[in-house]
């Protein structure tokens, strides 16, 4: 598991790896299920349904935006890139995570 796992968290950070910034205000959330599901992973795609990656923007997208007390994110993990994970899915892939220090406040994207 631990190797599917890393891949739909390598394919997240492939995909955003260009638009992420370290301690960006601005987010989008990115389904760990979805994309597991997409990858043909339908095990992963049940257990992470409703687990997000947080990726930190270089700048705010078009559309609805909602602010996010920081404090949501308690138990995050940060990767190399600056994507953010739950703690426990980080523990999950035996890799290599940083602790996810948040805004006080955060904006969500939605596009």
């Amino acid at each position: 598991m631990h190797t599917e796992l890393n891949a739909v968290l390598a394919s997240i950070d492939e995909e955003y790896k260009v638009d992420v910034q370290k301690g960006a205000r601005h987010y989008i959330e990115v389904s760990i299920g979805e994309r597991a599901e997409k990858m043909g992973f339908a095990e992963l795609g049940e257990k992470y349904r409703d687990t997000f990656a947080v990726v930190p923007l270089k700048a705010p997208r078009h559309g609805m935006k909602v602010r996010i007390d920081g404090r949501t994110f308690v138990d995050y993990a940060e990767d190399e890139i600056g994507i953010a994970v739950p703690g426990y899915l980080a523990r999950e892939t035996g890799r290599t995570f940083k602790t996810f220090v948040a805004n006080d406040s955060m904006i969500c994207n939605f596009a």
